[in-house]
Formats: structure tokens, sequence, C-alpha cells
């Protein structure tokens, strides 16, 4: 592929005006990596393009030019889906920031990319509306990275993932067409789909610049209650038990012993159980609109967890002790990062399958001597694992060893009828073992897809597959 030289710098500045063309070593540095690990791949030049007819004529220039085009906003994704492989230009978003309608008579509103998730919900929240997808980057994720991978989060377990409320995306192609995907309606069987094609498709086959997404009432009362547990693997049993009974929760979140341990010393303002002999809680919540009919569901699920092996069910009792107890789940991440050098996969299995998958990556650590600690979203039966060097040695880490027992574990996560990401994708760091997930023919009838629509391959290229 081409670099961009001089005189491509001109001619890019030609287009966007030089205040959004950018060589400097720190812009550049910064849109070399997200939260990936420890990679980095410096850019060329960062753009910032900030209307659709900006964006095409960059992909058209790009284009003809041959050089890679890596979209980027806020850099939270955790499969190297937006660093630069090969060099070329990062096309940040950030100036795609505003929400532009919030039909509440529709229940849908129209938002660009490179809006902030809780920004968009809280905007929502304060017209009577929701938009469930929140993933534990909501704080800085963006709706665009939200949608190009398919994102989930804590309430996905009731109300599903992105996906599940887009309508319609204006999206500009890599060759600079700019294509609207579908209908802003309820219903639509006209033609293929294009709209669930783009979402999840990880930046290589359009620039998103447009979102029409659906909105639903929003539940105006919640329930949060937090389930400690002797054994992680009867933790993990009790979340089949729980839909086994009929019930749905808002959210369903599993955590560890050493997710929290870790996680506690890193937050402040949490305090939670964490005595000898508890080694895994259950975060659980109930919500809708009938507060006396949230509060018996609750009652019926604490009881069920109890059940099913549970001590005491803790209520959070207050608003700011629930709004402490997610906060201590949605900064476990951050939290392993800051404890230990760790890569992170993001296995899911069919729910009931959830002990035998936490017993299989305790087991295939012992083996391949790496530690883990594990978490997530276990309504989904969707388990992240971090897996900690410890005592491994350098060697071993960096080399054969390492990749040899995470494809142990996606052979035994695909044979438990699961597969090898829930909701950080691909990218970069996963494309190895997607023949794992897909016989050949499927492969390729993706490459043919990503081929058709970006046939010179400029688009996000090296991401996905092998």
């Amino acid at each position: 592929m081409a670099e961009v030289t001089r005189k491509s710098l001109e001619e890019l500045t030609a287009l966007l005006g030089a205040e959004h063309v950018s060589i400097d070593a720190e812009r550049r540095s910064d849109f070399s990596h997200d939260e990936t690990e420890d990679l980095r791949v410096l850019p060329d030049v960062v753009l910032r393009p900030g209307t659709p007819d900006e964006v095409a004529a960059v992909l058209r220039w790009a284009n003809e030019h041959e050089v890679p085009v890596t979209p980027a906003a806020a850099r939270t994704g955790l499969s190297g889906g937006a660093i630069p492989a090969h060099g070329g230009i990062s096309l940040s978003m950030e100036r795609f920031n505003r929400i532009l309608e919030i039909d509440s008579a529709n229940f849908q509103a129209v938002v660009e990319p490179g809006v902030v998730n809780q920004v968009f919900h809280e905007a929502c929240r304060e017209q009577g509306l929701f938009y469930p997808p929140d993933p534990s980057s909501w704080g800085s994720s963006t709706m665009g990275g939200n949608v190009a991978y398919n994102a989930g989060g804590p309430k996905a377990v009731k109300y599903g993932v992105t996906s599940a409320y887009i309508l319609n995306l204006e999206v500009v192609l890599p060759t600079g067409e700019v294509i609207w995907t579908g209908a802003n309606t309820l219903k639509n069987s006209t033609g293929y789909n294009l709209t669930q094609l783009m979402v999840g498709s990880e930046g290589t086959l359009g620039v998103i610049t447009k979102i029409v997404v659906r909105l639903i009432p929003y539940p105006r009362h919640h329930f949060t209650m937090l389930a400690p547990f002797a054994s992680a693997e009867v933790a993990c049993a009790a979340v089949a038990r729980i839909f086994q009974a009929g019930i749905t929760p808002s959210g369903l979140e599993f955590m560890e012993r050493d997710a929290i341990d870790w996680t506690l010393r890193f937050v402040d303002g949490v305090s939670i159980p964490t005595g000898p002999g508890i080694e895994a809680h259950l975060l659980m919540e109930v919500d809708g609109t009938d507060e006396e009919a949230v509060l018996r569901e609750a009652e019926q699920l604490a009881a069920v967890a109890e059940e099913a092996g549970a001590l005491e069910v803790l209520f959070a009792q207050t608003q700011a002790e629930r709004d402490a107890l997610w906060k201590l789940r949605r900064r476990v991440g951050e939290a392993v990062k800051k404890h230990s050098i760790y890569k992170e996969e993001d296995t899911v299995v069919p729910r009931a399958k959830l002990p035998d998958l936490l017993r299989a990556v305790k087991r295939i650590g012992g083996e391949y001597g790496f530690e883990s600690v594990c978490y997530g979203h276990a309504g989904d039966g969707n388990l992240h694992v971090n897996i900690v060097k410890g005592g491994m040695s350098d060697a071993d880490w960096h080399g054969d060893r390492l990749q040899q027992g995470i494809r142990q574990l996606f052979t035994e996560v695909r044979a438990m009828g699961g597969t090898i990401s829930g909701e950080h994708g691909i990218g970069l760091v996963q494309k190895g073992f997607m023949d794992l997930a897909f016989a050949p023919a499927a492969l390729d009838l993706q490459r043919g897809i990503k081929s058709l629509l970006d046939p010179k391959n400029i688009l996000n290229p090296g991401k996905i597959f092998a």
C-alpha cells in the first residue's frame, strides 16, 4: 500500500483545511493504539473530517491512491480495531458529535457516530426514553464504535445488543459513495439487510456518518442486588437457575474474587463483602415501570439465587449504593490492566455452559502456565477471561505457548456451542482464530463481501481475516 507523501498532505489539506490535517507526533501517537494490550502502530496522518461529503472525498482520494484508512473515534476497543495496522490515514470521527434529533413521537433518534454513549443515553432519559446498550466504557466510547462492534453491556441480557436498536445508517463506502442502508421504520422487508451487514463490521466495509436508532420507554424503577457465593462455579450455575425460574433480569453480572479485590484497590468509595469463604459475586438488577411489580420480581430473584447457593443477598438501599455497585463492575477491566500485564479474551457460550467454561479456563491456565481473572455478562453467557502473565516466562508469554493455550480455550468454547467473541470483535488480535469460528466456505464468503465493497482493500485493512 502507498504511503502518505508531502504531495499527499497538500491534497488532503485542500480537501479538509489545514486545521483538520495533523502529522504532529503526539497526535499520531494518540491514534496509534486503542485499549488493546500494548499494541501500537503509528498512522502517517490523522484527519478530522466534519461532514459526510468530506469523508467521501477522503475515501475517494485514498481509494485512488491506494492509501489505507482506519476509522477511529474514542479508541476504547479491546481487539485492536482502531489501530492503523498498515499506517496511512487515521480517520478521526470526533467532529461528528451531534445528537441531530430525538423524536419522542416515534421513539427514534438520529445521532452522529462521535457522540458518547452515556451522553446520548442521558439525553434520551431526559425525554423519558431509553437506549439500552451500555458497554462498560459507556462514559467514553462512542455510538459509531458501538455500532461497528455491535456493543452489548449489562443491559443486553434483557434488552439486547446494539444491533437490536439500529434502524438505518448513513454510510460512506470505501470507494466514496454515500448510501443509506435501510429505512426509518420498525419493519423493513425490502431487499438485503445492509444495515445489519454494517453493524459489527468493525469499520472494514464503510464509514458510518449517521445512525438512526429506535428507543423504548425508560424503566423508572430499579432494584439492584449483590449475591455473594462461596464458589465461582456455583455462582455460574445459578445463572441458568434464575432463567429457569422465569425471571429475566435487566442485569446479571459475574465477578470472581480476584476481579473484585483488584477493583476495590483501584476504585474509591465502594465497599462489598469479601471476607473468607466468598469467592464470587453476582450483581443482579431488575427494572420496570411498576414499582411494586419490580420489587416482587427482585424478591423472587433473591430467593432463587439463595436456593441456588448464594449467601445472604444484599439489596442496594439508595441510588448512591446502586451507583457504587455498577461503578465497581464497570471498572473491573481497568483495574486488571493496572494490576498486571494481561490479554483479554471475550468468550461466550450458552449460559448453562458457564460452569463448564469457567472450569476449562482454570484447567487450561494450569496446563499452559498462565493465571486468569474472570468476570462478565453472565446472563448472556459472555465471560471476559483476563489472562494474566503472572509467573509465565517472557518467551512463553510472547511466543507460541500462550497462543496455543488460547487456541485450546477457543476450541473448547466452540465445542460447548459458543464462539470466540461476544462483543469485543475480532480486529487484529483474534483474526488468527477465525478458522475455529467458521468453515472455509463461510470465511470465503465474508472475504468476498469485503472485496466487493472495498476492491482495493483500503478500509481498515489487516483486521478480521488472517
